[in-house]
């Protein structure tokens, strides 16, 4: 048995010479870098302890490290579980202790205020920061760059992402290697992902549009990052010329066109800007289509499903709707109190099914 998610991805690398990932600082990943320092967190996470199906719960800045993290939990057969880095310390007690991992990622200057919790649940406290030092990566400098993945199957974890609590206490979504993977495969057969594509990445990672949608379909394509720590208007105004697609949130949009310097000249090469997160007004998607001549492409997902449906790649993006089921899914609109399906146009429920659920 092969480690599921990751070996898709592997078997997907190009030329392992050819840059994944590209910082604004001009620091750069090849994918032959991306497999040897995943190896390095790999065997750094196996030295503390780490079992397969163990958690390991990270709240840290947004970093190649972080990513390489992420990839070296999979391929350790661990459980990613990553936090928002505006959660209290009183707020991850809860996640942690409800997740119990095994080992727990923070920035240095928490270490102090998150040691009591840690301990609580018996993890392993280590640290990494902004710029990618902490005790993790000692360890993974001092490890080998070689790594024989665990053997994980379809229906093993591969990530546990907290859903942003709406109808009550935070709840622990789990997904499977299969539900990340056939999520990224249908997205970039969908979208029309190539390894030419260069994705502009300005996404927080502990969340899964940055972390899943964005990455794990440029891994999977074979394509190449521009990777932020955060949106700021002039780098990404800066890096637009080189990149052919964005994904985004709305208010990347909006501050985008409050901008004089994002004109239709910029931005004639791109291939496809994306939308999700937050619903996106049928304004922005008006204005954007009237001064750059592109339509954004809006879809919907959620933490416990990936995404679900999507506007058309090909065909009419209607402003103020997320499109149509993606291939695979099954969507339909039930009575909240029967589960009785619904006739068009009345409300109700949203219920799925498919791969990615």
């Amino acid at each position: 048995m092969t480690n599921h998610l990751f070996s898709e991805i592997r078997a997907n690398m190009p030329d392992l010479a050819k840059t994944f990932l590209e910082t604004a600082e001009g620091m750069s990943l090849s994918y032959g870098d991306v497999i040897a320092r995943s190896a390095r967190y790999a065997n750094a996470l196996v030295g503390l302890g780490l079992a397969p199906g163990d958690r390991v719960a990270v709240q840290v800045e947004k970093t190649p490290d972080a990513l390489m993290l992420y990839l070296a939990t999979v391929r350790a057969g661990g459980v990613f579980l990553p936090l928002n880095t505006a959660y209290t310390p009183a707020e991850i007690d809860y996640f942690v202790t409800d997740a119990e991992p095994a080992v727990f990622v923070c920035d240095p200057s928490r270490a102090d205020a998150l040691q009591s919790t840690a301990s609580k649940v018996g993890a392993s406290l280590q640290t990494l920061d902004a710029s990618g030092k902490g005790s993790l990566l000692d360890l993974a400098e001092a490890a080998s760059d070689t790594f024989e993945d665990v053997a994980r199957g379809a229906d093993d974890l591969a990530a546990i992402l907290y859903t942003s609590g709406t109808t009550g206490r935070s709840k622990g979504a789990m997904l499977s290697h299969e539900n990340l993977a056939s999520n990224a495969r249908t997205l970039v057969k969908y979208w029309e992902f190539t390894s030419d594509d260069v994705l502009l990445h300005a996404l927080p990672i502990f969340h899964t549009h940055g972390l899943f949608v964005a990455t794990n379909c440029l891994l999977m394509a074979g394509g190449s990052l521009l990777f932020m720590p955060k949106f700021d208007l002039d780098t990404v105004l800066e890096l637009l010329p080189r990149a052919t697609t964005m994904m985004g949130v709305p208010t990347f949009y909006t501050r985008l066109l409050g901008s004089e310097a994002f004109t239709r000249d910029l931005v004639a090469h791109m291939r496809l800007f994306i939308s999700g997160s937050a619903p996106l007004s049928a304004e922005t998607h008006k204005e954007f289509s009237a001064r750059t001549g592109h339509a954004i492409l809006e879809r919907y997902g959620m933490t416990e499903t990936n995404m679900n449906t999507s506007n058309p790649y090909d065909g009419d993006r209607r402003p103020g709707t997320v499109g149509f089921p993606l291939p695979g899914v099954a969507l339909r609109i039930a009575d909240p109190k029967t589960g009785r399906a619904l006739d068009q146009g009345d409300v109700g429920i949203i219920e799925v099914k498919g791969p990615n659920v």
